[in-house]
């Protein structure tokens, strides 16, 4: 099992509840691949560097976990085309 940090930016567009409902989805398919996360680090709504699909906010979470060697590229599919997730990015952890 490797440790990776997936940070995940999610639309200023949907209703609280719907935004809760994406990180509960994105859990689901940690959960899914063999992974067990460690922390989830709400960095709340913030200004992007640049604009995203017309937005200059998001609401920011870093999503410390541990999974298999094979289970970013399983999940990432997923973030890809899930509604709310503007942009996300997972990085293998250094011992």
């Amino acid at each position: 099992m490797n440790k990776y940090e997936l940070a995940l930016v999610i639309s200023t567009r949907i209703e609280d509840d719907a935004r809760e409902a994406v990180l509960e989805k994105v859990k689901d398919l940690i959960a899914k691949v063999g992974g067990t996360i460690s922390n989830i680090d709400d960095q709340g709504r913030k200004r992007m560097a640049y604009e995203v699909q017309d937005m200059k906010e998001g609401y920011y979470y870093f999503i410390q976990m541990e999974a298999p060697t094979e289970a970013p590229a399983k999940f990432e599919s997923s973030l890809r085309i899930m509604d709310g997730v503007i942009r996300y990015l997972v990085v293998r952890q250094d011992a």
